[in-house]
Parts: C-alpha cells; structure tokens; sequence
C-alpha cells in the first residue's frame, strides 16, 4: 500500500516556564466560492478524511428533491447532523424514516451511548437503554433510506459503496469539491457509510460554495438552503454542550459549521462567502478549537459580541495541584496570506 504523510505544522502548543512541552501540530484553508486560496498554514494538498464534515454533502442529492418529502428547515439541519441523541433529534430522525416506510431496524449506523452524556459532563441515567436514532449519525442515516425510496432502490446495503445511494453521494462529493470521482479517496466511517478524503483546499471550497445563493447547475437551491437550515438550527446540528452549535452561536447567523471526528472543522461565513477547513493531526478536539479562533482572529472575522462566546475554546492557564499556574497553552500557527486573498 502506498501512501503520502501529510506535511503538518505545529498549531498549538503547552508552554510549561516558557518551554515548548506538547505540540499539536495541523493544517488549514481558506478559500472563496469561487475556488481562490486566500490564505494557509501547513498541508492543505494532501487527502485527509473528512468524517462527518462531510454530512452535507452526503445529504444534498435528497436535499435537491426536498419538495418530495416536505423536508423543512429543521429536517435540513438534522439530515446534516452530528447530533446529541437528545428527544429532538431522535423524534426527527424517526419523523424521517416514517416518510421512506422505513423503520430504525433498517437504519444500519449501529448504536452508541448518546453524546448529550459525555459532552456535557452528566452520568448516564441507571437502565437507560439507547438505540439506533441515538447515534450521532441518525440524520444522515435516515436521509440516506429517504434517498433509497426516491431513486427506486432497495433499502438493503444503502451503505454499499456501489448502491445507487452512494453513487448519488459519491457524484455530489465530486460535484463540490472539484475532485473527479475516479480520484476520490474511500474508506468506511464510524457509522459503516462509506468516506472521502479531501484535500483541506477542496473540503474548504466546498463549503463555500454552499454560500452561493444563486442556484447550483446542478443542485438548484438546496446548497444554499441547506447551509442557512444549519445556521438557524445548529442546535439540531449538534446540540448542547457542542462545538458547532458554539460556533454558528458567534456567527449570528453568518456562519455554518460542521465538525468531523478526529479533529477535522468546516465553517463558511455567508456574508464573506469564504471557507475554513481544517485538521488536527492527532484528532484532538480541543487543540484543534483553540487553533481554529486563531483562526478567526487572524481573519479579523471576531468581534467583541462573537469573541466572549468563543471563550470556552481557549484553555484557562494550567495550575497545578497547589494551584500555582505553571504554563499555558496557545495556538501557534501563523496563515500565509497568497495573492489571490489581495
């Protein structure tokens, strides 16, 4: 097998007396609707996997067919969802899968303990039983099942590379990001749906695209619409205690934001039509949001009513046991701005 290691640069770091101690090193993009680098840092050029930064896209050759089933603003935003498996997002799903005849047995994403628990620090209830709409990727499921029933394929093996699903999916992915389907780089995710690797570039261009308000040649409005869905209702897209809902809080509106697992995040803002897309290399969380508001500050996209509420991503300084503060930890990347950003 052969492959290339992608060339990151160190993004932040924990200082301890001034000393350099652990690095989280990642890349970034930044890019306009109309394909232009503005502005970079590390490898942008190599095919990292996107996970559920991805969802989007995934979703969008039923969101093109949204008159069919009705699908409001708040099924967009769950369609695109990395959600919490709290009631709202599990009720919806199930809405969903009711419009494809389908039932959660079909769903094929497997189950796990809902993320409202851990994300929010809280015990899992005694006895609490979870299934298939509690995992995070339920929305997507159902959309791919919704899809199925649209294109006249068997529900059975949706998440067969080579269902009619995922050639739709596949076709959009490609659509979007700009690499040609032959090229796009597959592998299984979390939930059994088949993956791509995009280059941060291309991952960064996709997503501003979906800040085009005319329609798209191909996909009409549902780019478009799907992106403010997800802006209006990123608690459907996340919900409590996640970064995304954080993050299109701060935006007011003008931001749309995707996380993907092993530290991958999208975000576009409308008004700017300018996309960030960025990876931690070693898929932390954490580093890869204090880095992200480096980001945003170097953009000069923060102000003084969006900083405050993007105050949780930035550590507190480290204190040890006595409480004595014995470092800090900081984001220290710096983007190179090209000519196309002038």
């Amino acid at each position: 097998m052969s492959y290339f290691l992608p060339q990151h640069i160190p993004m932040t770091v924990t200082f301890r007396g001034g000393h350099p101690e652990n690095i989280h090193h990642g890349s970034v993009a930044v890019v306009d609707r109309a394909g232009r680098l503005l502005a970079c840092a590390g490898d942008i050029d190599t095919p990292l996997f996107t996970r559920s930064a991805l969802k989007p896209f995934q979703a969008m050759p039923l969101l093109a067919l949204g008159e069919r089933y009705a699908l409001s603003d708040e099924d967009m935003a769950l369609l695109c969802a990395s959600h919490n498996g709290e009631a709202m997002h599990t009720a919806r799903a199930a809405s969903l899968l009711a419009r494809a005849g389908a039932a959660e047995a079909d769903l094929l994403c497997g189950s796990h303990v809902p993320y409202v628990y851990s994300m929010n620090q809280r015990p899992v209830p005694d006895g609490a039983r979870f299934g298939r709409l509690h995992h995070n990727c339920s929305g997507k499921h159902s959309g791919m099942l919704l899809l199925a029933h649209a294109l006249g394929a068997e529900r059975s093996g949706y998440v067969h590379p080579e269902h009619p699903v995922q050639q739709a999916i596949r076709a959009s992915v490609s659509h979007f990001s700009g690499v040609p389907p032959e090229r796009l780089v597959q592998g299984t995710d979390g939930c059994s749906a088949p993956n791509f690797a995009l280059p941060l570039r291309q991952l960064a261009w996709a997503f501003a695209r979906l800040t085009e308000p005319t329609p798209d040649p191909v996909y009409g409005v549902a780019p478009w619409r799907a992106a403010q869905a997800m802006s209006r209702f990123p608690e459907l897209v996340s919900g409590e205690g996640r970064n995304d809902l954080t993050l299109m809080q701060a935006g007011g509106g003008d931001w749309v934001s995707k996380v993907g697992a092993d530290g991958v995040q999208a975000m576009a803002s409308f008004s700017r039509g300018v996309a960030i897309a960025a990876k931690c290399s070693d898929g932390q969380l954490a580093p890869l949001m204090l880095g992200l508001v480096s980001v945003l500050e170097q953009l000069g996209w923060l102000d003084d009513t969006s900083r405050p509420l993007l105050q949780s991503f930035v550590p507190p300084p480290m204190r040890n046991a006595a409480g004595h503060e014995v470092g800090e930890q900081r984001a220290v990347w710096q983007l190179q701005h090209t000519d196309q950003s002038r």
